[in-house]
């Protein structure tokens, strides 16, 4: 239990006994570190009621809480801020409490509640996944890896692209240059090899353009009048029209993309538990446009058009079905929401990962929901980011300038083993547990670079940076955890003694009092939907660990029940780095 709810009531208690009042909120922050306290009482919402200074108030509340309370043992009082000191004695029983914990800051699921659905990754078939793509999937899988651990039941889910001009484009340029190659013939990912087509689509679509307005063409008609574009809405046209041929092509190329994207996946340590292809769900939708139409959400235009009407909601008119009675991707977004809670009945929120271009879309497609009276639309969630851009610029996929993301994380791993070897601290190792070791801590330090960031704020990646291995970074945390192992390979004593007595260190203490904020921190990061918030926890108790081991004698220490301690309270701290390392997707060595 936290000091804060322990306190609540004694607070309350006394202001009750001392100034016949009652409060309903009482409010605690850190104690700052200048200062001699374990947590802070916050004294000026009192002040005004009770009509007592700073002093007075904070001396009379801190005289009753440690005459009435065991836990607290002493107490200052700077200005407004009561410091309250709590007895080592309360640190050792929780200790004591957790440190055989398995599941430790985990909350338990409750069976009441509803599930959530977290979508992440969505990419299209015609490219491989890219440096974007790589933040999206981090950010998506970590949300629901979170979200579990705060006691959530969760479903992890995509959308596929499969479907469009884009796809036609790669289709259509592997028929005209691709001389019948597959990825087993040129031993390319297939995701590689069709996204080989995207750009090859587009060489040839900029050059005939050009040859146009050579021509005398306008640069706005050679750009529709181009041949090579006219064939892919002409193929585009017969997918939808189910021309055979066509439909096995884009099977058969799908299939490719798809294969390959699992390589990717399995690398980067993300899955999913349910897929969502466009192709499948981009006629969702059309039936709940008459819904809407008998509600009177949505609005009928001359021209047959359905629209809905957002302005008086601050937003603007939205087209939900176009004159020919086609759909667009709102309908499509509304479609698969709503076929998503019918697969998964127990849905009762979802949590959409998708990037900060698209804030408007998803403003528009909740309202919608809303409005169409489906009740899980309060618990919808848009999980924007910023891009993620590199030192040398922008990426662009139609001109082969992305950056692909197993070329990144092979470059990670090679940037890993080229620091590991000037480090020169492998010894002992094969090559084999080297190449382990090198990709753990290169996709480690990708991640955590990534994760670390609030998800709103743009990202400038630097790799190098990134696998330093001093400061806020993957492989410092790492080391550290490697760095306990060895301490628990040497002890040589029983651990699981329980200690019941013992005068404690300073830095014990901080370490316990990090300890105990991880289960706050993963309710606050499921509720935030920031894995930056485990990220930087986790670095904050690694630094105060570093700090500990610093201090004091851990193995060297002569007196048994305070190495023993020492050791169970490294142990612990290494299964909490282990553990909120999990939650962002990060692997921990056990040597380094």
């Amino acid at each position: 239990m936290s000091l804060s709810v322990i306190l609540t009531t004694p607070i309350k208690k006394a202001l009750q006994q001392l100034f016949d009042v009652t409060f309903d909120k009482i409010e605690f922050q850190s104690t700052r570190k200048e200062f001699e306290g374990d947590i802070t009482l916050v004294l000026f919402p009192f002040l005004k009621q009770l009509k007592s200074t700073p002093a007075e108030l904070g001396n009379q509340l801190g005289n009753y809480l440690v005459e009435n309370q065991a836990e607290v043992v002493r107490f200052n009082v700077v200005s407004g801020f009561l410091n309250i000191v709590i007895s080592d004695q309360y640190y050792l029983q929780y200790f004591n409490d957790i440190k055989a914990e398995q599941r430790f800051g985990f909350a338990a699921v409750d069976p009441t509640e509803k599930a959530i659905m977290v979508e992440y990754s969505s990419p299209n078939t015609n490219k491989p996944l890219h440096l974007g793509h790589v933040r999206n999937n981090l950010l998506g899988y970590s949300v629901a890896e979170i979200c579990k651990a705060a006691g959530k039941k969760v479903y992890k889910t995509q959308i596929i692209n499969d479907r469009g001009i884009h796809i036609c484009k790669s289709m259509l340029a592997w028929q005209k240059f691709g001389n019948g190659e597959t990825p087993q013939s040129t031993n390319l990912k297939g995701d590689k090899l069709v996204g080989k087509y995207y750009v090859a689509f587009d060489r040839a679509y900029k050059e005939q353009i050009n040859q146009l307005i050579e021509q005398g063409k306008s640069e706005d008609e050679a750009k529709k009048e181009a041949p090579i574009l006219v064939e892919a809405q002409n193929m585009l046209l017969d997918w939808e029209a189910g021309k055979p041929e066509v439909v096995a092509l884009w099977k058969t190329m799908n299939q490719w993309v798809y294969d390959g994207f699992a390589q990717t996946y399995q690398h980067l340590g993300v899955d999913f538990d349910s897929y969502y292809y466009e192709s499948n769900t981009y006629l969702l939708g059309k039936e709940v446009v008459q819904i809407g139409l008998d509600k009177g959400v949505f609005e009928k235009d001359p021209d047959g058009s359905v629209w809905i009407d957002l302005t008086a909601d601050g937003l603007d008119r939205k087209i939900v079905l176009r004159s020919d009675g086609t759909a667009v991707y709102m309908t499509q977004d509304i479609g698969t929401a709503i076929q998503r809670v019918k697969d998964f009945p127990d849905v009762g929120g979802m949590v959409y990962t998708v990037g900060n271009e698209q804030d408007y879309h998803f403003k528009v497609l909740f309202l919608i929901l809303k409005k169409l009276g489906f009740d899980w639309s309060e618990n919808l969630y848009h999980l924007s980011y910023g891009m993620v851009d590199l030192p040398s610029g922008k990426m662009k996929s139609r001109e082969g300038t992305v950056v692909d993301a197993d070329d990144l994380m092979e470059d990670m791993t090679q940037t890993a083993q080229q620091l590991s070897e000037e480090l020169g601290k492998l010894e002992g190792y094969s090559d084999v547990e080297k190449q382990k070791l090198y990709t753990m801590i290169g996709l480690g330090a990708l991640k955590y670079y990534i994760l670390k960031v609030d998800p709103k704020k743009r990202i400038l990646f630097n790799p190098e940076e990134s696998v330093d291995f001093a400061g806020n970074t993957g492989p410092f945390i790492q080391y550290t955890y490697a760095r306990i192992q060895s301490i628990l390979r040497k002890a040589d004593f029983d651990l699981s003694q329980s200690i019941s007595e013992l005068t404690m260190h300073s830095k014990e203490k901080e370490l316990i009092k990090q300890l105990a904020l991880y289960p706050e921190v993963i309710q606050n990061a499921a509720q935030q939907h920031s894995p930056a918030l485990i990220a930087n926890y986790t670095y904050e108790l690694v630094k105060e660990y570093n700090s500990f081991y610093q201090s004091v004698s851990i193995l060297g220490e002569e007196d048994m029940i305070k190495k023993v301690f020492r050791v169970q309270l490294s142990k612990k701290v290494a299964e909490t780095i282990q553990s909120s390392f999990g939650l962002l997707g990060i692997e921990v060595p056990d040597r380094m």
